[in-house]
């Protein structure tokens, strides 16, 4: 049925792939409040584990994941790594997960997405 209609579309494997691996490491979180302190700027996992309520040693892991799957960057001064967000796919990324979150949590079935 789907196939008769001119406008239908599938993704491909590969961005089908890429895109649950994405939502898989994005399944937690402490992961979820390390990426949006990373949107609001560049962060060092000192500062990162304080503001997510986690160890240091957990938060470096939680990164080195995050920054596999392409979500974060690093950028090494003499013996420090700072951290950022990739891009702002991330930052739609998550803030279409938080805000589906407030709706879900709040019962509200109100569609418009934020912006930006």
């Amino acid at each position: 049925m789907h196939t008769s209609l001119s406008d239908f579309d599938m993704p491909n494997e590969e961005q089908v792939h890429l895109a649950a691996e994405s939502f898989r490491l994005l399944a937690d979180p402490t992961r979820i409040k390390v990426l949006w302190a990373l949107l609001q700027g560049e962060s060092s996992v000192a500062c990162l584990a304080e503001l997510a309520g986690a160890a240091p040693t957990a938060v470096s892991q939680h990164l080195a994941k995050l920054r596999l799957a392409g979500l974060v960057k690093g950028r090494r001064e003499g013996t420090f790594v700072y951290y950022s967000a990739a891009n702002d796919h991330v930052r739609g990324l998550l803030k279409q997960a938080l805000f589906h979150a407030d709706h879900v949590d709040r019962g509200t079935s109100e569609d418009p997405a934020p912006t930006g």
